[in-house]
């Protein structure tokens, strides 16, 4: 990892405080894990991740339909399962768009999924979105 990937890291990390289950930069084209913790890498040993995150890249789709609707900018989506919760968001600039993925359990009373989307762009106040690309995770 980079200066840029590790910051996005770390900052998950923070914002977990253990729960933190998995971490994934996508684009277009492909993708990368920069974080999967060893229980969960199990779980994905049966799982088809390609599949995972082509689903997840319907979100570029979503993110301009709704900026389009209501005229404000897209920040995260949140889906809930039994045990974890699903977090979404994109970074942006001019030529670039980057996907970010992130698993947490869940934990009673929830998190405060706004007060991390404001941290992760704060990471783009030091680094380009372009620092963020994906390498090639899929071979």
């Amino acid at each position: 990892m980079d200066d840029a990937t590790e910051a996005l890291v770390a900052t998950f990390q923070s914002f977990g405080e253990g729960a933190l289950r998995d971490v994934w930069l996508f684009d277009q084209w492909t993708h990368q894990n920069l974080y999967l913790r060893a229980d969960i890498e199990s779980q994905l040993s049966d799982l088809d991740v390609d599949a995972f995150i082509d689903n997840e890249r319907y979100g570029y789709i979503t993110r301009d339909t709704y900026e389009s609707l209501y005229a404000r900018d897209y920040d995260y989506t949140v889906r809930g399962f039994a045990s974890s919760e699903l977090f979404r968001t994109f970074f942006a600039d001019d030529d670039t768009r980057i996907g970010v993925l992130a698993g947490f359990d869940r934990r009673e009373g929830g998190y405060d999924f706004a007060a991390l989307s404001a941290e992760l762009q704060t990471i783009l106040d030091e680094y380009s979105v372009t620092e963020l690309v994906p390498t090639d995770d899929t071979e």
